[in-house]
Parts: C-alpha cells; sequence; structure tokens
C-alpha cells in the first residue's frame, strides 16, 4: 500500500512536469509557471517522504531517493525563478531578492545529496542555478543604487501558490475487456498511413481551388481599377467616394471643428493674452503705488527713513514682470502670425468644411449631345455586369467555404478499416466528390471573364462613339476638345486625382495651424499661472512694507518728540512744581488741569534747539509750526508736549518717555521674512542697508517651445 502510494505521487509528479514544460513552451506568464512548477515540487516532495519513511526507505536504492529529492529541490527552485520573474515585472526588488536566494539555498541542499543522480537532471540543476545568480546580481545592484529596500528574510515569505493540472483516475472502465471501445481507436498502420495518403491529396485539391478563388479576385479588382470602375458610374450619379485614409483624416479634421471653428478658438487666444496683459498691469501698479509712497515718506523724513528703497529689494520681481511682459509680447506676433495663416489658407482649407466631404469632388458629367440615345443604355449595361460581378465574387466566398466544409466531414477511415482491395481504387472513387464542385469553381471563373470582357468591351464602345461623332461634326477645334471631354475618364481622373491633393494639403496646414493655436493656449495658461503667483507674492510685498511703514512711523515720532523735549528743558524752561519731571511716571489722578486735545502731527525736520514748536497749541495759536496735513500711514499717538508753552496757559506735565532698549524690534512680522532691526535707526548707519529680507523663488517661465519659442 505505501508503494502504491509513493507510486502515485511520483507518476502525478511527472505528469505535472509534462504540463510545466507545456506551459513555458507556449510562452505563458511567469507568475503561471510559478504555480505549475510548485506544484510538481509538492508531488516530488511528497514521494521523496514517502521514499524516506519505513517501510520504503529498506526497499528502494540510494539513486531513487536522490532523484526524487533532487527533483524536488530543483523544481522549487524553479517555482522561485518564476515567481522572481513576476516580481521584477511590478518592480517588487526586495521580495525578488528573496525569492533567489531561497531558490539558491534549495539547490544548493539538493545537489549535497546528488550522488548516482542522472547527468540531465545535474545539468538542468546547474543551468538554473546560473539563471538565479545572475539575476539576483542585477537585482541586487538595482537595489542598492535606484530602490534601496530591505530584504525580508526567507522566515517572513509566504508560501509559494501551486496549481495542480492532473488527478488520479480510476481505470475500471477503461481496463473492462467487455466493452467493444477498448481497442475503437487503433488503427492498423496500413491504414494510417494510407488516412494521410488520402489527406494530403484532399488538401491538394483544396489548396488548388482556394488559390484559383483568390486569384480570381485579384484580378476582378485589378481589373476594375484600370477602368476606373464602379468609381466612375458613382461619379456620374453624383456618388463618388474618398480614399478610406483620406476620408478617416477628413472627418476627424470635420470632428475637431474644422476650419470653421479657428475663428472661436482665435477669439479664445485674444482672450487668454488680455487676461494676461491686465493681470501684468495690475501687478506693475501694485510695485509703483508702493515705491511711490516710500519716495514721499523718505523725501519727508530725510535721512530719518532709513528703510531700504524699494526699487532695491523689488528687484526681482521687476525682472521677472519684465520678462512676462517680452513673453507677451512674442506671443501676440505669433498670435498675429496664426491669423494671417488661417486667413490666407481659408479657401484651400474650406473643401474641409464640405458635408459630406464627397460633395466636393468632381463628377463625370453626362454628354451634351446624345449619341443615338446609346448612353444610358451602356451605363445601364455596365451598372448590370458589375452587379453580375458581385454576385460571382459571393458566390466564390461560398465555394471556397464549400470546400473546407466538405474536407472536415470527408472520413475514409472505417473504409480503409474494411477495405480489402487497392487503396488507389478508393482514393480515386473518393476523391471524385470534389469534382463537382471544382467544376463550379471552373464556372465561376469563365463567367467572370466573359463579364470582364464585356465590361471593356462597353467603355471601347464610348470612344468609338465619340470618334465617329468627331468625324461626323464641323465644330471647332475648341468645341471637339470640350464635347470629348465628356464621358473621358483620364480628364475625370486628373481633376479627382487634383481634388485628392486638395484635400491633403488641407488637411496638411489644418494640423499646423490646430497645433500653433493648442501651443498658444497651453502657452498663455501657464503664463496666466505664473503672473498670478508673482501678483501674489507682490501683494504679500505691498503689505508688509506697509506694516513696516506705520511701524517706523510711529518709531520716528517718539525718537524726535523725545530730542525737542530734551532740548527745550536744557533751554531753561520752566515748568510748574506739579508736574512730574522727565522720566518719573505720572499718575492721571494727579494732575490739576486738564490737557488740552491731541495735536496734530507734523513733518519733522531735523532736531536743533532753534528749531520751531513741533505742534501747534489749540489756543491760542501763539507758536508758529509747520501746518500740513496727516501722512497717510500716521496713527493717533499720546500727546506730546510743545517745546514752549506761553505763561498765562500753562500745559500739564508731559509724561516721562521711556527710551526703547536696544534691539528692540517693533510689532510682529507681517511673515517670516521681515526683520524689525531696520526701523532701529540707532543700530542703522546712514547709507547702509541690510540685505533685502524678501526671498522670492527664482523666475518662473513659461514655456517657449514650437511657435511661441524665442524669435
Amino acid at each position: 500500500m505505501e508503494c502504491a502510494g509513493m507510486l502515485e505521487r511520483l507518476m502525478l509528479a511527472q505528469a505535472q512536469e509534462c504540463f510545466f514544460e507545456k506551459v513555458v513552451s507556449e510562452g505563458r506568464a511567469p507568475g503561471v509557471c510559478s504555480k505549475v512548477a510548485r506544484q510538481v515540487g509538492l508531488y516530488y516532495e511528497e514521494a521523496y517522504a514517502a521514499l524516506s519513511a519505513a517501510p520504503l526507505t529498506q526497499h528502494f536504492e540510494r539513486g531513487w531517493t536522490s532523484h526524487v529529492q533532487l527533483k524536488a529541490a530543483l523544481y522549487y527552485a524553479e517555482a522561485c525563478y518564476r515567481c522572481s520573474l513576476e516580481l521584477h515585472e511590478k518592480e517588487e526588488i526586495a521580495e525578488e531578492i528573496a525569492r533567489l536566494k531561497c531558490g539558491i539555498t534549495a539547490l544548493a541542499d539538493g545537489k549535497k545529496s546528488a550522488r548516482g543522480v542522472a547527468p540531465q537532471i545535474l545539468d538542468a540543476a546547474n543551468r538554473l542555478e546560473s539563471n538565479l545568480n545572475a539575476n539576483l546580481e542585477r537585482a541586487v545592484k538595482e537595489n542598492d543604487r535606484v530602490y534601496l529596500m530591505r530584504v525580508p528574510a526567507a522566515s517572513s515569505l509566504s508560501s509559494l501558490p501551486a496549481f495542480s493540472l492532473v488527478k488520479p483516475t480510476l481505470m475500471t472502465e477503461v481496463l473492462d475487456a467487455s466493452k467493444e471501445k477498448l481497442f475503437a481507436t487503433l488503427v492498423p498502420d496500413s491504414s494510417a498511413k494510407s488516412l494521410s495518403k488520402y489527406t494530403e491529396m484532399v488538401d491538394d485539391i483544396i489548396r488548388t481551388q482556394a488559390e484559383k478563388l483568390q486569384q480570381a479576385s485579384e484580378l476582378t479588382r485589378v481589373r476594375l481599377k484600370e477602368m476606373d470602375l464602379p468609381d466612375s458610374i458613382l461619379a456620374l450619379e453624383g456618388h463618388s467616394s474618398l480614399p478610406m485614409d483620406l476620408k478617416e483624416d477628413v472627418e476627424a479634421v470635420q470632428i475637431s471643428g474644422g476650419p470653421s471653428g479657428f475663428e472661436a478658438e482665435l477669439q479664445q487666444l485674444r482672450d487668454l493674452r488680455r487676461v494676461n496683459q491686465e493681470l501684468l498691469v495690475q501687478t506693475e501698479e501694485l510695485l509703483e503705488k508702493e515705491s511711490r509712497e516710500d519716495s514721499q515718506f523718505r523725501t519727508q523724513f530725510g535721512t530719518r527713513w532709513t528703510r531700504p528703497q524699494s526699487s532695491t529689494l523689488t528687484k526681482n520681481l521687476q525682472d521677472r514682470l519684465n520678462r512676462f511682459a517680452g513673453n507677451l509680447k512674442q506671443a501676440a506676433d505669433s498670435d498675429a502670425r496664426i491669423e494671417r495663416a488661417v486667413k490666407d489658407h481659408s479657401s484651400l482649407m474650406a473643401i474641409l468644411d464640405r458635408r459630406p466631404i464627397e460633395s466636393a469632388l468632381p463628377t463625370l458629367a453626362r454628354p451634351m449631345m446624345s449619341l443615338d440615345a446609346n448612353e444610358d443604355a451602356i451605363v445601364g449595361t455596365l451598372k448590370q455586369s458589375l452587379r453580375q460581378l458581385e454576385t460571382l465574387g459571393a458566390q466564390r466566398a461560398g465555394l471556397e467555404d464549400m470546400l473546407k466544409e466538405m474536407k472536415r466531414k470527408d472520413d475514409i477511415l472505417p473504409k480503409l478499416m474494411t477495405h480489402n482491395g487497392s487503396y488507389d481504387d478508393l482514393f480515386r472513387k473518393e476523391i471524385a466528390k470534389y469534382d463537382s464542385i471544382c467544376e463550379e469553381i471552373s464556372q465561376n471563373i469563365e463567367a467572370q471573364e466573359q463579364l470582364l470582357m464585356q465590361i471593356q468591351e462597353l467603355l471601347d464602345t464610348f470612344d468609338l462613339l465619340f470618334s465617329f461623332f468627331e468625324r461626323s461634326l464641323c465644330f471647332s477645334a475648341a468645341q471637339n476638345d470640350a464635347f470629348a471631354a465628356v464621358f473621358n475618364l483620364e480628364d475625370y481622373k486628373a481633376s479627382r486625382e487634383k481634388s485628392y491633393k486638395q484635400m491633403a494639403a488641407a488637411i496638411s496646414k489644418f494640423r499646423e495651424i490646430k497645433d500653433n493655436i493648442n501651443e498658444g493656449l497651453k502657452f498663455y495658461v501657464t503664463l496666466q499661472d505664473a503672473i498670478t503667483n508673482v501678483k501674489q507674492q507682490c501683494s504679500d510685498f505691498v503689505m508688509t512694507r506697509n506694516i513696516q511703514c506705520r511701524e517706523m512711523i510711529e518709531d520716528v515720532q517718539r525718537k524726535v518728540a523725545g530730542l525737542n523735549f530734551q532740548d527745550h528743558k536744557s533751554g531753561g524752561a520752566s515748568y510748574s512744581s506739579s508736574y512730574s519731571s522727565v522720566g518719573q511716571q505720572t499718575h492721571p489722578n494727579q494732575r490739576t488741569a486738564t490737557p488740552p486735545p491731541p495735536p496734530e502731527p507734523q513733518n519733522l525736520p531735523h532736531p536743533s534747539h532753534s528749531q520751531p514748536p513741533y505742534y501747534q497749541p489749540a489756543q491760542p495759536p501763539m507758536a508758529s509750526g509747520y501746518a500740513h496735513s496727516r501722512p497717510p500711514y500716521v496713527m493717533p499717538q499720546q500727546p506730546v508736549p510743545p517745546y514752549q508753552a506761553p505763561a498765562n496757559n500753562p500745559y500739564p506735565p508731559p509724561q516721562s518717555q521711556q527710551q526703547p532698549p536696544a534691539g528692540h524690534e517693533y510689532g510682529q512680522p507681517a511673515y517670516p521674512g521681515w526683520r524689525g532691526p531696520y526701523y532701529n535707526a540707532h543700530l542703522q548707519q546712514p547709507g547702509s542697508h541690510p540685505p533685502p529680507p524678501y526671498g522670492f523663488p527664482g523666475p518662473y517661465p513659461p514655456p517657449q517651445s514650437g511657435y511661441y519659442k524665442q524669435q
């Protein structure tokens, strides 16, 4: 029982091995080959386990065990190899390396105990090991240079899938001798050779007749093309046709809108160009407005306005805007060339808007005079002959199918098995049944030849009628030429070929213009994104500069107010004893007089001892000052005491001003690119400017390929 089970596993392994060779020879996917190979290995492993266990281990030679063991290792490695090919296609390099290593290890272990194994199996194992090593080296290089993936351990890999294509079958019915079908399919050698000879004879007949049918069809096609039929008849009736490739090209042009759709696309180009120009102008106006305001404050505050000039910080932005303006100018020139091309070739491309396109083809006109009223009869006969040719062509296709069906049903094996006489007589008798269909094929070909001759005679009749008419009538040369042109196929062919060439040229020009328009649309869309990006950067820049401007004005006002107050104190000005001295805090509740309303800030000149009052009192206006309007970004501040106070109307004591510490930054930055030390005047030297804090990305070049390339 154990031996029978082992032999069953061994035979299943051999049968599955045959299927593996089959799928490999058919070029199946590596994953399929891997599953089949893995099942082969499993069957061999089961057979090896049976051979290695009692009681079979004592009854079989060592060569059996070594053979089965190496086969199991060989097909496990084969499964790993095929699986690695599939993993390489999926770019799963890490698992591929692990599978290859598993296959190499299995082969090495199997070869250690391969004593007494057939040399053919050892050669197969060596070839497979060479392939595994080569693929492993390649995969390791790719992983080290490109993928850098961690190779999993062999123990973490899942089991390879397997698929069985064989199964054990009971032989009860097959070996039942009581039934007639036991040897029904066995054929004697002589009968098999005779059947092969008869099959060759039938194949020769079918091949010969099929060649005749194909030659007849090809002859009809060539002859009709030489006579320009049936195109001439269709043209005479106004039903001209185009070559298939040209018709497909025209249909593609019409589906895309045709030349009539160019105007809408050109308008789209104009709209996109206008939008880009408007965006560019808006962006430039943002920077110009900020620059003007910066110049006004620089003129107003003089050397106290220590922040960098706008032109220094916006140089990169201005350069990009200038490049965008140049790109738009070049694009406008390209658009103008496209519009000129559309206008110049509109007459050429107008043929593509004809629907149906066949209406643009020339027609074969009827004669201006009747030639014995035979024209219509000749045309009718030509049509009838062409219809008969079509019928004969359909009959040829049916005859070829009949030949194939007759061969499929032709089975003379039973007659060969029971025939006692000469096989040649039997063959002649059986081959005779193909004579009728061969005769039909010959008749079909003869009828076709007669029809072709008849059609040629009808066409010759046209020429004879034209020649007779020209000899009988005394027309002028021009009139004869014009009349001869009627029903003249040569002139019709020339005119038709001219139309074909015109269509081909129109299609070529349409595609060229279409490509240029598409490139322009893509250019404007990309440029619009780039300008929008720069506009956003400019908006952020302007917002940040406005915040810095307000804080710097406050800083300058505080410094000027503190300096002027100290100058006034040193000049001998006396304040009421009830006021707090400079540098001391005075509680609001200790004031004895109501302070006047906050004065308006004035222009700030350079501080000096002889400087007039910075603020002009509300009442009475005794001290002269600068009566200018409030600067744009000045916010109301705490009231600052005047430099001189009249004796009869004393001002309340000024609150002490706390000087900001060194390194103090005013306000919070609008975004991380801004730093406050620009406006700490005591840290900045006049004329020295820190590097611009605005870090803009490099220029974003719009596409300039093809038609919109730099000229």
